[in-house]
């Protein structure tokens, strides 16, 4: 057949002078002929082997010698036609230029031929190599045939089937390659991890083991292969990315993570004859937090062993020139492991209090090691200094988290029980944080600090303010509280020892502290503060002492300060009318409560009418009873709760609720019998005698006896209930007389129409009464 190919090409080429074109002709197409009957027996080759499966390699042999011979022949004629062509352009232009055309085709059809035959080549060239486990040289042929394969699909017109079916052929070895490689992976590196995976209990993960088997080998026919051949394999098929993602994930999980969250474990190698061995052992005597140096330094042992016997391994990245595996580890796991020292080992180790700031900088040169120790391993870009950052920062980092540290101590102390006290009085001293001395020097610093409520102010003259001005009266308030402005006096106090941006980050925070008590408590104890009047008044005192502290607060501060305090507007004053504000209303609203259940019980007396009637008449001392029994009620649970003034006041206007109440219904009534004004009169006097008792002073109070025996000051209807019993019991003439002309008691307390009432229902229509009557005006 070649020899037949031979004789036609060598007719062509022997013509001269004025070519034959129709001579010409016939052999180009007797030529292109023979190359669609090879085209199809190639393609009939392919399909046996790779889509029929056929053994057919000596026929593809003898194919591919007459591929190569044939485009030979035809690259001889197409130089030869050219030159005619040019000689004679003007004669056959056209004829010949279809003549090329056709060559053309031709070549194209044999350029596809080429490509299907080094296709073929390169995947019998890789077998050959992974039989010998060359995997380098197999992954490179495999990639050679997928170039081949992509080349073929760009060309149009070529049969779908035949391409179909070597793509499946390169998806089957390509698996087959990464199955062997993954296998000789698994022999290299091996986890020994325990039997709960996933667990990051220390008993678990104190038993996680890494084995290396890459430990240089003394026996040279050891079956375990290098581990460079395999990873370059890895990274020319695209591979390696994948492999070392689950690598560095296990590493993240089983031991850099361990090491930092688990300060009693310490990493352990072993050196053996063919393998390397990692573990850890597990310190009895360990403390509950490990230093970041001590962190740093177990980390830093684990990447050294790591880069001697696997990470210091030089690989060849398509698309990105020569590499070693550390730089491809460091980028996939830096950040997870940076974000995890950060925040479990870093920020623990940020200071609390300002003082030990001095002592950080050895946190921030040991971080600075670290960094600089695992760029040398080339595990780290020169330009990456996350923890540094961070560690560089502390000043920062140490106001955000004193911040949140006394945000969240502030929120435990709002969402405790009210009910626990502690009693304030005006002498008491609040364990408060000794301020610095403002200094002899400015003496109008000197001054404001003397008006300080712990002071005595000099008025200029012999006469001088109490100590006790500005102070809270004796009162109880919350325990939580009260810790809560000692929270408060503490920040401040460790502000003024701060730079000035931790400084003003310190005293925004103390601002939000009780902002945030104003959102807070009434919400969370919302329930109780309505329902339990003893919480009510707690709550009330506690705003009120809160109140009194921020008057001066910001104040104390400012002029004990040399700092940022000194020169800004430090105050808390803005906030003092919110806090009297959230005290009063929620008292008010038990106040409303309490009047409410008042008049609820007093209606139940049948509107005091006809009390000759035994019914009528026990229930309206039931309901008498009832509204005194409230008020010692509440004198119980308020009474050494509130400041004695307060209370009398609160006492005072329920009990002047209740007066009112019996009164304006008494009044109201149009016949009052004699035996009814003797009743009346009697219900009056229980209340006259009991409901002054509510303000009996307890034993530690004598000295506020004043405040209790003055009760009509409190008590607004005092003079007017005890008016109405004169009433019940006068007769004519004395009622007269106690009006005296509308200039009498009676007056003072009642108007002439309700008198003109009263007289109406006590008396019988007489010209006594009428007289009487008449003198009212």
């Amino acid at each position: 057949m070649a020899a037949r190919e031979g004789s036609l090409v060598a007719a062509v080429l022997e013509h001269s002078g004025r070519l034959d074109k129709e001579h010409l002709g016939a052999r180009v197409g007797r030529l292109s002929r023979r190359v669609e009957e090879l085209k199809g027996e190639v393609c009939t080759m392919i399909n046996k082997k790779y889509v029929d499966f056929l053994p057919s390699m000596r026929g593809a042999e003898e194919l591919v010698t007459h591929v190569e011979g044939l485009a030979n022949n035809i690259d001889q004629l197409k130089a030869h036609i050219e030159n005619e062509v040019q000689q004679d352009l003007n004669v056959a232009g056209a004829e010949f230029t279809e003549l090329k055309q056709q060559l053309e085709k031709d070549t194209l059809v044999l350029s596809v031929l080429k490509k299907l035959q080094e296709f073929d080549t390169a995947l019998k060239e890789f077998h050959s190599a992974l039989l010998e486990e060359q995997y380098v040289t197999a992954a490179q042929q495999l990639e050679k045939a997928r170039s081949s394969l992509r080349l073929l699909e760009s060309r149009k017109g070529f049969e779908l089937k035949i391409l179909k079916a070597l793509g499946k052929e390169l998806i089957v070895q390509t698996q087959n390659i990464i199955y062997h490689l993954w296998q000789e992976w698994q022999k290299l590196v091996v986890w020994k991890l325990p039997p709960s995976k996933g667990s990051s209990s220390l008993e678990a993960v104190v038993l996680s083991e890494l084995h290396l088997h890459t430990v240089p080998a003394q026996d040279l026919d050891s079956a375990v292969p290098p581990v460079q051949p395999v990873l370059q394999a890895l990274a020319v098929l695209g591979e390696l990315h994948y492999k070392l993602k689950d690598f560095g994930h296990f590493l993240l999980q089983y031991i850099l993570k361990p090491l930092i969250l688990h300060p009693s474990l310490e990493p352990v190698s072993e050196e053996q004859p063919d393998v390397f061995i990692l573990r850890f052992r597990s310190q009895e005597l360990a403390l509950d937090e490990a230093s970041p140096m001590e962190v740093f330094e177990k980390i830093q042992l684990v990447f050294e062993v790591l880069q001697k016997y696997l990470l210091n391994v030089p690989l060849e990245q398509p698309g990105e020139g020569r590499v070693i595996l550390a730089e491809l580890l460091g980028e996939l796991i830096w950040e997870e492991l940076s974000d995890c020292l950060i925040h479990n080992c870093l920020v623990k180790s940020i200071p609390t209090n300002s003082s030990k700031l001095e002592q950080y900088k050895e946190v921030i040169t040991s971080t600075e090691e670290f960094e600089k120790a695992l760029k040398k391993m080339q595990f780290l870009k020169e330009d990456t200094t996350a923890l540094l950052k961070y560690a560089c920062n502390v000043n920062s980092h140490f106001a955000n988290k004193k911040c949140q540290d006394v945000i969240m101590a502030a929120r435990n102390l709002m969402t405790s029980e009210i009910h626990n006290t502690v009693k304030i009085t005006p002498d008491s001293r609040v364990t408060l944080p000794e301020l610095p001395d403002p200094g002899s020097g400015d003496h109008l610093k000197m001054q404001r600090a003397s008006e300080l409520p712990s002071g005595v102010v000099n008025l200029g003259s012999e006469s001088r303010l109490s100590p006790l001005t500005l102070s809270l009266p004796t009162c109880r308030i919350s325990s939580s509280v009260q810790q809560l402005v000692e929270l408060a006096y503490h920040t401040l106090l460790e502000a003024t020892a701060s730079t000035d941006l931790c400084c003003l980050q310190l005293f925004n925070c103390v601002r939000d502290i009780f902002q945030l008590f104003c959102e807070v408590v009434p919400t969370y104890h919302r329930e109780n503060l309505q329902k339990l009047p003893q919480l009510a008044a707690i709550h009330h005192n506690n705003c009120m002492y809160i109140a009194h502290h921020l008057l001066t607060l910001g104040h104390q501060f400012r002029y004990s300060s040399a700092g940022v305090l000194s020169s800004v507007a430090v105050t808390f004053v803005d906030l003092v009318p919110a806090f009297r504000r959230l005290g009063v209303e929620c008292f008010l609203a038990q106040m409303r409560v309490q009047k409410g259940e008042i008049l609820e019980r007093l209606s139940s007396a049948r509107n005091f009418s006809n009390m000759d009637d035994e019914e009528n008449y026990r229930a309206a001392n039931k309901a008498i009873k009832q509204v005194l029994h409230q008020l010692r009620r509440l004198g119980m649970v308020w009474q050494d709760v509130l400041p004695v003034n307060v209370y009398c006041k609160a006492m005072g206007t329920l009990l002047s609720t209740a007066l009112a109440e019996i009164v304006t219904r008494i009044v109201a009534l149009e016949d009052i019998s004699a035996e009814d004004a003797d009743r009346l009169y009697s219900l009056c006097r229980t209340m006259v005698e009991e409901g002054p008792q509510v303000f009996t002073p307890l034993l530690e109070e004598d000295k506020n006896k004043k405040y209790q025996e003055e009760v009509p000051v409190y008590v607004q209807n005092w003079m007017t209930f005890k008016e109405l019993m004169i009433i019940l019991q006068a007769n004519l003439q004395e009622i007269v007389d106690q009006w005296a002309d509308g200039k009498g008691p009676l007056a003072k307390e009642f108007s002439a129409a309700e008198v003109k009432s009263l007289i109406r229902a006590l008396f019988q229509n007489t010209e006594r009464r009428a007289a009487a009557l008449a003198k009212i005006k």
